[in-house]
């Protein structure tokens, strides 16, 4: 099944790349302008002296799940919880500062490069790299005057990648990008029209790795028509994100960025600090942030997208299989 949300997804590291205010956390580009708001984590109205927290959600799979998962800690840390789903960032991260939503899950290049145009303007030169702890300093140093708290990040990493078919890869011996690179076959890209500009895709491939790029095949970004061009050999490259869970169906694997020509995407919690900055909350949301990988992200992604099931229901079974709840 197609994960047609994810496109934004990249689209939004597009844009960042190119120095654009990006639309969304992740792949939350597409869609309108609406805020919805929902009970989140199996909550239900606050008790008597129970402090309520709305957990906020882009519009895309890995996100609404990642939400669900942060209700159920904080649920289980003795809050009540709700969660409200944005289709934009320029629409939840207003709403996080002013603390009408009190936590979200980011990324951190993503969100790095959204604050920096914001206040530095389209213009301002890039924050994020592919060093994660720098990107993370960066982050906090533009999220700090506006009343907004970094939690630390961990392994989970959801950024921009490239991927062949298992065949291909097989035929050319490649298991990273350099290896494509140093193959000199030239290669088809099914990635979208911005590829040809952005510093991270057409020529990031060329400088960095010495990819032959012989042309792109304007498909939407991990959607299933670029992959199913890619799998059929009409394209043999395709952009999409590393932790994208139909890759398998269509018999694609990830080339390894080993030259970090990405910037560093890890998955971290940002909260409003008035409102959501105790040490209670960073605890609690902290126990998902060592224990997740990408890998995790990909097999929830998986869950939802391509076997149905509900973000709810992956986000309580994951909890369950971690032991990270304690009642």
């Amino acid at each position: 099944m197609p994960r047609t949300p994810r496109r934004a997804r990249t689209v939004r590291a597009l844009l960042a790349a190119a120095g654009v205010t990006a639309l969304t956390v992740g792949l939350a580009a597409c869609g309108g302008d609406s805020l919805e708001k929902s009970a989140g984590g199996a909550g239900g109205p606050a008790k008597p002296g129970q402090e309520s927290l709305v957990i906020g959600s882009a519009s895309f799979t890995e996100s609404k799940i990642l939400a669900e998962i942060y209700a159920r800690l904080l649920r289980d840390a003795g809050y009540s919880t709700s969660i409200k789903t944005a289709d934009a960032r320029e629409l939840y991260e207003p709403e996080l500062e002013k603390g009408e939503i009190d936590v979200v899950p980011e990324y951190a290049a993503t969100l790095a490069e959204f604050l920096n145009k914001k206040q530095n303007g389209k213009d301002a030169p890039q924050v994020a790299s592919a060093d994660a702890e720098a990107t993370v300093k960066a982050l906090r140093k533009l999220a700090e005057p506006r009343g907004l708290k970094v939690l630390d990040a961990g392994g989970a990493v959801d950024q921009n990648a490239f991927a062949v078919t298992a065949e291909f890869a097989k035929e050319h011996q490649l298991k990273t990008l350099s290896d494509l690179g140093k193959a000199k076959q030239p290669v088809k890209l099914a990635a979208g029209d911005e590829c040809s500009q952005r510093p991270f895709c057409k020529p990031g491939l060329e400088k960095t790795y010495g990819i032959e790029i012989s042309g792109i095949d304007p498909l939407e970004v991990g959607s299933t028509q670029a992959k199913q061009a890619v799998k059929d050999g009409k394209d043999q490259l395709l952009l999409t994100t590393t932790t994208d869970a139909t890759l398998e169906q269509f018999g694609l694997v990830l080339l390894e960025d080993d030259k970090k020509l990405q910037n560093s995407d890890n998955v971290l919690p940002v909260v409003n600090a008035k409102k959501a900055g105790s040490q209670k909350i960073t605890d609690a949301l902290g126990k998902l942030t060592r224990v997740l990988t990408t890998a995790d992200l990909t097999e929830l992604n998986k869950k939802v997208d391509a076997q149905r099931l509900k973000p709810a229901d992956v986000a309580a079974q994951y909890l369950k299989e971690k032991r990270l709840l304690t009642k």
